[in-house]
């Protein structure tokens, strides 16, 4: 319950600050938002993230599926391996390319 209120707290506190900086202020944030996620250094460090979570996150498959072995129910085996087969290789859903 603590934590709820606090998140309400600080919604609440969010919209008062928000509506007092107006619409003047907001769009001055869009705007460096805007220029700042199309820096080629910002969109080059996102992509190397992006493909070091991939690669991460394919290291650990491989190695809980050979530490694992047949020991996981058939229903969490079908499961990874259609996420695995509906996976593009071209792009994912943050815009990156899997390069």
């Amino acid at each position: 319950m603590r934590y709820r209120l606090t998140f309400i707290s600080g919604l609440a506190v969010g919209y008062v600050l928000g509506t007092r900086a107006g619409r003047e202020r907001y769009e001055q944030l869009l705007k460096t938002a805007r220029q700042v996620s199309q820096n080629p250094a910002v969109r080059n460090a996102a992509e190397a993230a992006a493909t070091n979570g991939r690669r991460a996150a394919s290291r650990a498959m491989e190695t809980v599926g050979s530490r694992m072995g047949d020991r996981l129910p058939d229903s969490v085996t079908e499961r990874v391996r259609s996420l695995r087969d509906q996976r593009s290789a071209d792009a994912d859903d943050w815009g990156t390319t899997n390069t």
